[in-house]
This record gives C-alpha cells, sequence and structure tokens, in this order.
C-alpha cells in the first residue's frame, strides 16, 4: 500500500471514530498530497509523499519554535501533535550512530577521488553524503547529518 492510500485508509479510520484533532491533520497531509500531484501533474511516488511529509514536520518544527518564543504553549503543544502523526508515516530516522559510518563512507569516497577536505568544503561534503542517504533510502535529520559532517570535517586527520 502506498503512503497515500496509507493516508486515505488513516482517514476514514479517524472518521469512524469521531477523532476531530486527527481527522484534521491528516487531512492538511492529503491537502498537501493533492497540491503536489497537481504541481507535478502525476501521481505521487512513495519517496516523493515523504519528502512532503518532511517539509510540513519542518515548518512545524518552526511554528514550534515561533509558538514558544510568543508564549503560546497551547498552539506549540496543537503543532506538536501533529508532528507526532506525520511521523507515523514516515521511514524510521537514522540515528547518530547509525549515520556516522555513512557519513565516514562518503568522505573516504570524496578524498579518494582526489578531493582534500577542510572546513571549507562542507557544501561538497553534504551533497556526496546527502546522495548517500538518499540511495540507501534511510531518513535523516538534516541538522544533525550537517553537525556530523562539520565535525568530521574539522577532526584533525
Amino acid at each position: 500500500m502506498s503512503l497515500v492510500e496509507a493516508v486515505t485508509k488513516e482517514m476514514i479510520a479517524a472518521m469512524k471514530a469521531r477523532e476531530p484533532e486527527r481527522l484534521s491533520t491528516l487531512r492538511m497531509i492529503k491537502a498537501a498530497f493533492k497540491n503536489k500531484e497537481i504541481e507535478k501533474r502525476a501521481p505521487l511516488t512513495d519517496p516523493e509523499a515523504v519528502q512532503v511529509l518532511t517539509t510540513m514536520i519542518k515548518q512545524r518544527r518552526e511554528s514550534i519554535e515561533a509558538f514558544v518564543k510568543g508564549q503560546r504553549p497551547l498552539l506549540a503543544a496543537k503543532e506538536a501533535e501533529e508532528i507526532r502523526l506525520i511521523e507515523t508515516f514516515m521511514p524510521k530516522a537514522a540515528t547518530e550512530a547509525e549515520l556516522r559510518p555513512i557519513i565516514a563512507d562518503a568522505l573516504a569516497e570524496l578524498t579518494a577521488s582526489g578531493a582534500t577536505l577542510g572546513p571549507k568544503d562542507i557544501g561538497v561534503a553534504m551533497k556526496a553524503v546527502q546522495g548517500r542517504i538518499q540511495t540507501l533510502g534511510i531518513r535523516a535529520d538534516g541538522r544533525l547529518v550537517s553537525e556530523l559532517v562539520k565535525a568530521e570535517l574539522n577532526r584533525p586527520a
């Protein structure tokens, strides 16, 4: 079952269970999928649907920061709950321990191809690491990956 179909199925279950908060979030996800399909003019693949969900999570994290700064804890809690529901449809995120060998392999591959890597080469290194992560089909927090890559590049050889 595709991700889009899974969201539709969950939406129907939320309607039957009369869960308005959950239903609202699921409708929002479905609308985001539909907008992307219209923009693309073709049905979404699962990786594209995951990308839409990733964007939604990032938007909610930014909203939480703004609500916390603005002394709006109820709205921040609502956004956090939406993130929890959206994450149920996402593949499991890679942990720091799982990311370290992937980053080391990608940087070693760059070095083997003749690149001299230093702290200024974060863009090249991030592109290689993100490509490796995407080909492995895992999900990783961009901030965590960036921090790990920076730490690896700043480490003395």
